[in-house]
């Protein structure tokens, strides 16, 4: 059976303009609830008598009003190391230490014995450095990406992959700012690898769209890129049921500290799929893909060289 995917790319068109809409007015509204690896904040350590396990800890915070403090075990299950958002104390000299006190008398307070073992603060400026460093790593990520495609296929293949690649970047972090979800390193190392996830899959489509322009004499060009993408989609489906199997293994048993990095994942996969066959493959029809644009260039005869 055939699928007659470009048939239903209207339909797409909508669809993504809906998530599209929805990304940027949920990124302009609420913005990206960015952690303390952009924003800053105090990190404390502290150890206990006994192993505790990150869950407790962060609900005792939640309790007390840190509701937006990261808990991790740090060296041992008896030392955690607690990061708490600026927003939670005043700042000023000495602050991060009272800081301290209060986080470990909250916690001794309900699990016994606390050494606090260390308070400082991580300055704004390190939040602000990061985030232009992470703007620019996209950036370039896009930028290396289009060259590449231009060189590999045609400048039309580039500006379907580039179109596929924000599609798919928009949608990831307008997800996370329309459920507030905390964006952090590890969520952005998530997004540079749903920017290759679906960067593999579309360099995979649009080999096949190539390949058949050159080799199909007959049918038109939404026909060939149709009969592309059945060829590719048994291929592609295996590929991301397999990375989202163990994605949803990672976001149920991973812990809270994996969650988000999982989280940005299993929607860039499940959104790359989907772009890979619909946007990347619908822009090359708008711009009127043609077999002339793929004709390999004949090599002159020796009678005719100079």
């Amino acid at each position: 059976m055939t699928i007659d995917f470009m048939g239903k790319r209207h339909l797409a068109v909508i669809f993504s303009g809906l998530f599209l809409v929805g990304s940027i007015v949920a990124l302009a509204l609420q913005g990206v609830n960015r952690g303390l690896d952009f924003t800053g904040g105090a990190l404390i350590e502290v150890g206990f008598g006994e192993s505790v396990q990150p869950t407790t800890v962060r609900n005792i915070l939640s309790d007390a009003g840190y509701t937006n403090a990261v808990v991790q075990n740090f060296g041992s299950e008896t030392d955690v190391l607690i990061r708490v958002p600026p927003n939670s104390f005043a700042s000023g000299t000495g602050s991060q230490t009272i800081l301290g006190d209060q986080i470990s008398a909250a916690l001794g307070a309900q699990i016994g014995k606390v050494e606090l073992r260390r308070s400082e603060f991580v300055g704004p400026a390190v939040g602000e450095e990061l985030t232009e460093d992470a703007g620019l790593a996209l950036l370039a990520a896009l930028g290396m990406i289009m060259v590449y495609i231009m060189f590999r296929f045609t400048g039309k293949f580039a500006l379907g992959a580039v179109a596929a690649l924000i599609h798919d970047v928009i949608i990831t972090i307008g997800a996370f700012a329309a459920f507030q979800w905390t964006f952090n390193l590890p969520e952005l190392a998530a997004l540079l690898a749903v920017i290759g996830y679906s960067l593999n899959d579309t360099i995979v489509v649009s080999d096949r769209i190539r390949e058949n322009f050159r080799s199909t004499r007959r049918g038109t060009s939404a026909e060939i890129i149709n009969y592309s993408l059945n060829q590719t989609l048994g291929r592609t489906l295996v590929t991301s049921l397999t990375t989202l199997l163990v994605l949803v293994a990672l976001l149920w048993a991973g812990g809270e500290q994996i969650a988000g990095f999982a989280r940005a994942l299993t929607i860039g996969v499940v959104i790359g799929t989907y772009s890979s066959i619909y946007v990347a493959a619908s822009v090359l029809l708008t711009l009127q893909l043609s077999r002339q644009d793929l004709a390999v260039p004949e090599k002159e005869s020796a009678d005719n060289a100079p």
